[in-house]
């Protein structure tokens, strides 16, 4: 956990790691291994919440509302001092499916990426069996949907690391690459 000093007051940043990939890629199950490993609440998907309360009818105009309170989950994770910070996913995903589903993203997607400290993005990959579970809906597009991910995730020059293998395999692999980040966090100080 790094510490900025600004005046008077210190502010401990954490270390955000984000679980990003397309549908069905073991990222929440991941993220609950993960957040138990660290000792931390791991930061969920709103979008499946919002999913059922508007009961699987959604529009562009549902984008925004998402990520916001998904941006706010993650803020939560912060107050708490979590650290490392998991996140099921981010603003990365609303932008993706967002131009997926509605071939265009709201601008103040943007503009809140500028405010969000760097992620460590683990992109889980599609080496996972699909399975329906009422709201995943592209078995036939999961590699389309990862190119997309990556692409997207290129375009904005950040980093991310491949997370393929069994649950084991992914969650020593994270680990590692997680212990790492959390180190030169510290060396930041």
């Amino acid at each position: 956990m790094a510490e900025i000093i600004s005046g008077r007051e210190s502010k401990i940043v954490s270390t955000r790691i984000v679980l990003i990939g397309s549908e069905c890629t073991g990222k929440t199950t991941l993220a609950a291994k993960l957040a138990e490993h660290y000792k931390v609440k791991f930061v969920p998907e709103y979008l499946r919440e919002y999913f059922e309360i508007k009961q699987g009818s959604l529009s562009i105009s549902d984008a925004i509302p998402i990520a916001s309170a998904q941006l706010e989950l993650e803020n939560e994770a912060e107050k708490r001092g979590d650290n490392p910070i998991i996140c099921d996913t981010d603003i990365i995903s609303s932008i993706v499916y967002t131009k997926y589903y509605f071939g265009s993203r709201p601008d103040w997607f943007e503009s809140q990426l500028l405010k969000r400290s760097k992620s460590i993005y683990l992109l889980c990959d599609i080496d996972v069996k699909w399975s329906a579970d009422g709201q995943r809906d592209m078995p036939e597009n999961r590699n389309y949907m990862q190119k997309m991910f990556i692409k997207e995730l290129q375009f904005r020059k950040y980093s991310f690391h491949s997370i393929t293998g069994s649950l084991s395999e992914r969650i020593k692999k994270s680990t590692i690459l997680i212990d790492l980040a959390l180190s030169n966090n510290d060396k930041a100080n």
